[in-house]
């Protein structure tokens, strides 16, 4: 008799655990498998310490393949799920598709940036969902400060040192408190202008920081935050938001070139393509996880809608916490639908919350008891090292190093702009030319705040211009070097090889436009006949017959060939032939944005 096969969709918090409860209990006796589009698990609460300079990248992930040994790992984003027929497709980083089939099927596949219907939001806001969105954060954050320090214009100094965060929840209010700090250490090594500092704003429309949390955790971050020097406005949002600034709803327009989008997450559009009862988005489960009329398949995290047994008629919050606890509680009802053991339904109370407000402080209450200052600072980074699944050493590491040595403030160029759209069905991967494009994206791109390629305007300067290609742009403050184009934006060495930016690759690496034309969910423009080349692209690839390979003469001020009528390629541009569109993904991974205080240490440093 063959072993039963089981499925994973998703490797976050919920998909993790279950994989893992999973490994340790059928002991070799089931075929596991894991989909996910990356090999990490991301501990997402110390995210914010990614983006403010504290932990490198690497500390906050943790390796499936080393930590789950006995469970198979499949590299893709899954397309589709084929109820019937017990099979799940996807696509591999590559392009290539696949199909899994299964007995049993965990669906773990999180959620994504939630959008709101803003005129300007989608194009000139970035998330802080995933890996990409942090490391982009800190690299825009530094370059806005050392160009703030270099300019002789006291409002576009200004402006560049004005930060808006939206949502003051866990995420938004960890990234306003360490943010903070980190621009206060850049301008005492690179002053600016007398009398000007950095400037902090956190808006929400509730009525209190942390809304979510008891009154008490509000009060000592919103009091923290207001002794740092952050601008705290609640029942205040976002009207509209331009590249130049934002329009506060309160009529007020404030001048920047960086908007933080931190308002909540929407479920991954996975679940929703299933056809099956969903509530707001989440896919309807009894309270021992299981989807009605469809034993075989298992659902938890942010995707589930798990029904609350201590407050009845209601569903858990997308926490890390029940994301977490689901995770094996999945596991252990799997294993009994197999013959191992008996099941259970899902019940959890919460045991407390804990928030990272940088430096030595923070807000927590473990038990209810409730602290603040360093003592709380104190059992909220014991709290992450117990919890973490690996890595422990390291990140105790690197807050020794943070404690004795000065942060290092330095542009790496990694993930640019245009690679981190806030309507990305994938936060976790960041968009690159001539990746394959997800079959999802078009869903997460259809709803309210779906971005639309925005129209480059003449003459504005070029570190002012959203990236052309971004389906979602940063705000406008992205320098010539982190736009994508096929030729060398104002301000950058025309003898940079092709190679080395993005649409430079040869044009036999990359399939023509008709075939793009013909994927699912690709991000050709839809009205544009012949597979002219998409308005979100990065741009075709550059004159290569052009001496020092300068910008195409017939395009002014080094414009991607999009601005031209009908969008079509620079004609005095040989090999203008457009490239792919960078094919976001859809996103399968779980990471909820809060910081429970209860999840059980598991794993080693």
């Amino acid at each position: 008799m063959s072993r039963p096969r089981i499925v994973i969709v998703g490797a976050g918090f919920a998909g993790y655990r279950t994989a893992k409860e999973l490994s340790r209990m059928s002991r070799g006796k089931a075929d596991i498998t894991l989909l996910n589009p990356t090999d990490y698990f991301l501990y997402l609460p110390l995210l914010p310490q990614v983006a403010a300079g504290i932990l490198e990248p690497r500390r906050v992930t943790v390796s499936l393949s080393d930590t789950l040994p006995h469970v198979r790992l499949v590299l893709g984003e899954a397309d589709g799920i084929d109820l019937d027929a017990r099979t799940v497709r996807y696509t591999d980083p590559e392009g290539d598709e696949g199909t899994l089939g299964y007995d049993r099927l965990v669906l773990a596949a999180g959620s994504v940036n939630k959008l709101l219907p803003i005129p300007g939001v989608a194009e000139n806001a970035h998330g802080f969902r995933g890996l990409p969105e942090a490391l982009y954060l800190r690299d825009h954050v530094t370059r806005q400060v050392e160009l703030a320090a270099a300019t002789n214009d006291p409002a576009g100094c200004a402006a560049r040192c004005t930060f808006v965060v939206v949502g003051a929840g866990y995420t938004g209010t960890e990234v306003a408190a360490h943010g903070k700090l980190f621009t206060d250490a850049q301008v005492r090594k690179h002053p600016l202008r007398a009398g000007m500092r950095p400037r902090w704003l956190l808006l929400d429309v509730a009525d209190r920081v942390l809304p979510e949390l008891d009154e008490r955790l509000s009060r000592t971050a919103d009091r923290t935050l207001k002794e740092r020097g952050v601008e705290v406005r609640m029942g205040t949002s976002v009207k509209e938001a331009t590249p130049d600034g934002v329009l506060l709803t309160d009529g007020e327009f404030v001048e920047s070139r960086t908007l933080v989008w931190c308002v909540g997450v929407r479920p991954d559009p996975l679940a929703e393509s299933l056809g099956l009862p969903m509530e707001r988005g989440r896919l309807l489960v009894d309270p021992h996880l299981q989807v009605p009329g469809r034993p075989e398949v298992f659902a938890c995290g942010d995707a589930a809608a798990v029904p609350d047994l201590r407050n009845p008629g209601q569903f858990t919050p997308t926490t890390a916490q029940h994301a977490w606890r689901q995770g094996r509680t999945a596991a252990r009802n799997i294993a009994a639908s197999l013959g191992v053991g008996m099941r259970r339904p899902y019940e959890h109370r919460d045991l407390g919350f804990v928030v990272d407000l940088g430096g030595a402080k923070a807000a927590a209450n473990p038990l209810g008891v409730p602290l603040s200052g360093v003592a709380a600072g104190a059992v909220t980074r014991g709290y992450h090292l117990a919890a973490m699944p690996g890595n422990r050493v390291r990140v105790a590491a690197d807050w020794l190093l943070d404690s004795v040595l000065p942060r290092q403030a330095v542009q790496l160029g990694l993930v640019r702009s245009w690679s981190v759209p806030l309507d990305t069905a994938s936060p976790e991967l960041a968009r690159v030319p001539g990746r394959p494009p997800g079959r999802q994206e078009t869903k997460a791109m259809s709803g309210p705040g779906a971005a639309t390629a925005p129209d480059t305007r003449p003459g504005e300067p070029a570190e002012n211009r959203p990236a052309p290609g971004a389906a979602a742009g940063g705000p406008g403050g992205a320098s010539a070097e982190n736009q994508p184009g096929p030729e060398a934006a104002a301000g950058r060495s025309g003898s940079e090889p092709a190679e080395s930016r993005p649409g430079g690759a040869p044009t036999e690496n990359r399939p023509a436009p008709e075939a793009a034309a013909g994927r699912s969910g690709s991000e050709l423009a839809r009205n544009q006949p012949g597979g002219e080349p998409a308005r979100n692209q990065p741009g075709p690839e550059p004159a290569k017959n052009q001496p020092g390979g300068e910008p195409a003469r017939n395009q002014p001020g080094g414009e991607p060939a999009r601005n031209q009528p009908g969008g079509e390629p620079a004609r005095n541009q040989p090999g203008g032939d457009p490239g792919k569109a960078p094919g976001p993904v859809r996103r399968t991974g779980d990471a909820p944005a809060d910081t429970p205080a209860d999840t059980p240490a598991e794993g080693d440093s």
